[in-house]
């Protein structure tokens, strides 16, 4: 297949080439894209060197056949046209298209189907921390409908972006060396600090990133459930981490839940207490699945449980999900399939 990288040079685009070569997507032409900044810059893909290209209005994406977009959402509202226009299939990263109603949400994993159905030729990639936690608690949805979920995400430096990531690093050097530390990407210096703020707050007092978290969810799983979230900036580089309590309509089993979930694609449970086994960023780095630790009933509600999860976010939070819709795509879409 041809395809493109928009937003080759951060932190996702440098991901998605480590993805497709790992998983030896059917590349048989590489496009990247990049703004004025970052055009001309070189990266290696299956030995051979690729440079960047500035991205234009025009005819840049005739005859690509899925373009993976990690540029912001102002790039994929401004380019989504051009990108689209000649039947390139657009997996986006960004928050712009996901509550479009003619735009399918997905997790291959659990509503791959949605992605047959795209009539703007828009997919779009779901929030790093929907992700996270929509795999797990797929596997519960799957035993007995969720009522309500509450969550806490302890989300890494890495989710703003590469230069997040080099700020905090910059940080602990500078604060190391007694100087005053630089803040820049977030709202307060996160080096030794927790930030309870990820995007801006909304009229009711949460954030946005919190809402996508209940709007999103939703939508994945075609329910009604209730989501409400405090997300909290840690001062971690890669991995996301999740303490999530829910309440189902059944009471169900924990035995049976954790089977559920180590059985779900793309879940493995971490879970001895003791021996002190749970998952933890600093170990999970890297990794493509999503690790579930600390189960056990919530004992204040009868159909509660709870739960800990981890992931890199910057793999199945965005990188690996986008490719595994693509993969999916061309394993279970027709159409699809003809283009490779």
């Amino acid at each position: 297949m041809e395809v493109a990288i928009v937003g080759a040079s951060g932190a996702v685009g440098q991901e998605l080439l480590k993805v497709l070569a790992e998983r030896q997507f059917p590349v048989s032409r590489l496009r990247l894209f990049g703004s004025a900044r970052s055009a001309g810059n070189h990266y290696t893909f299956l030995g051979k060197d690729y440079v960047v290209e500035q991205l234009q209005h025009g005819n840049q994406f005739r005859g690509i056949d899925v373009a993976f977009v990690s540029a912001g959402g102002s790039v994929s509202k401004e380019y989504a046209e051009d990108i689209t226009r000649f039947g390139t299939l657009m997996i986006d990263n960004s928050s712009t298209f996901r509550m479009d109603a003619d735009v399918p949400l997905v997790v291959p994993e659990i509503n791959g189907r949605d992605a047959l159905c795209r009539p703007r030729n828009i997919i779009a990639n779901p929030n790093c921390s929907t992700i996270v936690m929509a795999l797990p608690l797929y596997a519960i949805e799957r035993l007995s409908p969720i009522r309500r979920i509450h969550v806490a995400t302890y989300q890494a430096a890495s989710g703003a972006g590469a230069q997040a990531m080099a700020e905090l690093q910059e940080q602990y050097r500078q604060i190391a060396a007694g100087e005053k530390p630089i803040v820049d990407k977030f709202a307060y210096q996160l080096a030794y600090n927790l930030i309870p703020h990820i995007d801006i707050f909304a009229d009711n007092d949460y954030t946005r990133e919190e809402m996508k978290m209940h709007n999103e969810t939703r939508k994945i799983f075609h329910s009604d459930v209730q989501v409400s979230a405090t997300c909290v900036r840690v001062p971690s580089l890669r991995c996301h981490s999740e303490a999530v309590w829910v309440e189902t309509e059944q009471t169900l089993n924990v035995e049976d839940v954790r089977k559920a979930i180590a059985e779900m694609q793309g879940c493995c449970v971490m879970d001895e207490p003791a021996s002190k086994t749970y998952p933890m960023p600093l170990f999970l780095s890297g990794k493509d699945d999503v690790y579930v630790g600390r189960l056990r009933k919530d004992y204040t509600s009868p159909t509660g449980l709870t739960f800990w999860c981890v992931s890199d976010q910057i793999r199945k939070g965005a990188a690996l999900n986008a490719v595994q819709i693509a993969e999916w795509l061309l394993q279970y879409d027709t159409a699809f399939q003809n283009k490779k």
